[in-house]
């Protein structure tokens, strides 16, 4: 439903800093009726095909450019109309990868736009954006100990060590139940590394010096602990990063930490090890951006494990590629990040197909994060039944506190989500 209140007055940007004190865009929309305000966040590990996030000035030309060309064509534009304020951020820049205007700033503009819709409407946003017709409140997917690009030299080469619920009624228990275990994990690491500083990466995560396997029985063992401890069965995963890692002139995987190489075989080897193993629930990125063929034989053998397979490189919320995925059977997950793809229009695409393919859509932050709380509302709208976003820090709790919020607002239109029909051997 439109009105007169949602009607874009007026866009600005300007640069603000992220967590990792990196530059980045922050936008307000303005309408009759209200105003919403967005920002961008940035990866370290992205994928080879994300879209551009800034044209070659970086965010200072960014800022310029939505002055000049990005707000006299909104202007006037209804913001309850997420589809043609989309349509017009693609007009204006007018390429494939969003590198004339940048696709931070385009969905920065987006989502601002569709918090002022929501505001001009006296709705909540999640409502606002709502595609579905129930809302599940979205189990956390946290980050507890961290190598790879997000940690220090001698950390493990696999760059997250993440733990979920199986399910929770409230978001506030299952998201406590991750502080326990990244809380017990450094109190174990404290005890059994003794040149172990208390360090941490950029998403919060422990980054202790430490082989990937060890790291991984002792998240493995805070898990069962704190399960034990809160009555909840709390599993762990992994983002393995695979590309980053990979050596593509070699044909191989290097883990440097560990002075190894593995070819493709090995490393799918490797994965099904630690499944079967550590019992994992989730294995993101285990092989690298190209690879939909060994994404393909590991889904189906880690089928038997019950461990959801996501791609995040592999797919880059691209509808296109993720279609391409669906049609071999690549996955079982996807991660969810708008501002691979632009704008929310092109996310929910990404997503509708994940659903209608019974894929579980993961919604996700960056590494460089801010503390807008707006991945909450997107999650919550388009069903995403996890969300994953750190654990420790501002930037990360800020989407955690919102949906704390949101829950306690709305009771009656939020269901729990159970993710245990998606974690069984198949």
């Amino acid at each position: 439903m439109s009105s007169t209140l949602t009607i874009i007055q007026g866009v600005k940007a300007r640069r603000i800093f992220n967590s990792r004190g990196e530059e980045t865009v922050e936008i307000t929309v303005k309408t009759l009726g209200g105003a919403g305000v967005a920002a961008a966040p940035a990866g370290k590990s992205r994928g080879l095909h994300e879209v551009e996030y800034y044209p070659r000035g970086g965010v200072e030309e960014a800022v310029e450019k939505v002055r000049k060309l990005v707000e006299p064509k909104l202007l006037g534009v209804d913001s309850s109309n997420q589809e043609e304020v989309d349509r017009v951020l693609h007009e204006i820049d007018g390429t494939e990868n969003f590198s004339r205007i940048g696709g931070n700033t385009a969905y920065a503009v987006s989502m601002a736009a569709a918090e002022a819709a929501a505001k001009s409407l006296g709705k909540p946003l999640f409502l606002h954006m709502a595609k579905l017709g129930e809302v599940h409140i979205p189990l956390p997917l946290g980050n507890v100990l961290g190598g790879g690009k997000h940690a220090g030299k001698g950390a493990p080469d696999i760059q997250e060590f993440l733990v979920l619920p199986e399910k929770a009624e409230k978001i506030w228990e299952a998201y406590a139940a991750a502080v326990k275990v990244h809380r017990l994990l450094g109190k174990t690491l404290e005890r059994k590394l003794p040149d172990f500083t208390g360090g941490k990466g950029d998403e919060g995560a422990w980054a202790p010096r430490i082989g990937s396997e060890e790291a991984l029985a002792l998240v493995v063992e805070a898990a069962e602990q704190v399960s034990a401890e809160v009555g909840l069965r709390i599993r762990v995963g992994l983002d393995v990063a695979s590309s980053s890692l990979w050596d593509g002139e070699k044909q191989v995987y290097v883990y440097a930490s560990e002075g190894k190489t593995r070819d493709g075989g090995s490393q799918l080897d490797f994965m099904l090890e630690l499944i079967g193993k550590f019992k994992l629930a989730y294995v993101e990125d285990p092989l690298h951006e190209e690879d939909f063929e060994g994404f393909a034989e590991l889904t189906s053998k880690a089928s038997k494990f019950g461990c959801l397979i996501c791609g995040d490189d592999l797919f880059v919320t691209n509808r296109r590629r993720l279609e391409a995925g669906i049609r071999v059977k690549a996955a079982t997950a996807v991660i969810i990040k708008p501002n691979q793809v632009g704008t929310l229009t092109d996310t929910w695409e990404a997503v509708n197909s994940a659903l209608n393919a019974g894929m579980v859509p993961v919604a996700s932050h960056r590494s460089g994060e801010t503390c807008d709380g707006k991945l909450a509302h997107l999650a919550l709208a388009y069903g995403c039944p996890l969300i994953k976003t750190g654990v420790i820090g501002g930037e990360r709790a800020s989407k955690y506190n919102e949906l704390i919020r949101v829950q306690e607002a709305y009771p009656e239109r939020i269901q729990p989500t159970d993710l245990t029909p998606h974690l069984k051997p198949r």
